[in-house]
């Protein structure tokens, strides 16, 4: 229903979101230069190898012969940089362009960074969980940017978010409602088992993280479900976009 596209929330600690580019970048870049065959398709035995595969991580399954075999649990970290097609990684890379920047301004950039993996590697944990015996590679930057969406949420509910409604008008429209649809979805989804092709739970477990990672992890002195929903920059001068 909301594609949140832009938002007007001014940064207050840092000049500019670096780890949020960079982490764009790493996306795009594996993707455009790793992934890609030379025929156009992205390349299986790099999803195997570095896909988290909920099989290999219980340990009901090991990778056949002629795989690069990495230690299962870093494959929860490594899955979150590859995609399974542009639309895949552009809609993750677009959620993360509109809500990153305001978490990385509240936690810092190292923090941010550090928040961003454990986000992403609880998702794929609550999909292993899901799914123990699955043998499909879980790949894709959804379960960190949930967390990254959760976290937003926690700390600007109130902000309103240049969204397209019915992918089509845009408005200005209310964080805590993008978010609250974007989330009961989620829940909908997962509890009446859906799509099998997109990993449900690894959204809502990115999500229940970064709602509580934030809580520990952002700047002591920011602070949670700011009321403040104007936009106005603390310091003349420094904006958003």
């Amino acid at each position: 229903m909301f594609v949140p596209i832009a938002d007007i929330n001014p940064l207050e600690h840092i000049r500019r979101p670096y780890v949020t580019y960079a982490l764009i970048a790493a996306n795009v870049l594996v993707f455009g230069l790793l992934q890609r065959g030379i025929a156009g398709a992205p390349a299986e035995a790099g999803m195997v190898s570095f896909g988290a595969i909920p099989a290999v991580v219980s340990g009901a399954a090991v990778l056949p012969d002629g795989y690069l075999t990495l230690p299962p649990s870093l494959t929860l970290f490594t899955y979150m940089f590859l995609h399974g097609g542009w639309l895949h990684l552009l809609g993750n890379m677009a959620f993360l362009w509109v809500f990153a920047d305001n978490v990385e301004d509240a936690m810092g950039h190292l923090r941010f960074l550090a928040f961003y993996l454990l986000c992403g590697s609880a998702a794929g944990l609550a999909h292993v969980l899901a799914q123990p015996d699955a043998e499909a590679p879980l790949v894709g930057a959804s379960g960190a940017v949930a967390g990254v969406i959760a976290a937003y949420l926690v700390l600007h509910p109130n902000i309103r978010l240049w969204a397209l409604v019915l992918m089509k008008i845009p408005l200005k429209v209310p964080a805590y409602l993008i978010i609250g649809v974007w989330l009961a979805v989620q829940l909908w989804q997962a509890i009446s088992t859906g799509d099998a092709d997109t990993a449900w739970w690894a959204h809502l477990g990115g999500f229940a993280a970064g709602a509580l990672l934030v809580t520990v992890m952002r700047r002591r002195d920011v602070a949670l479900f700011d009321p403040d929903p104007s936009g106005v920059p603390s310091v003349p001068g420094e904006g958003k976009r």
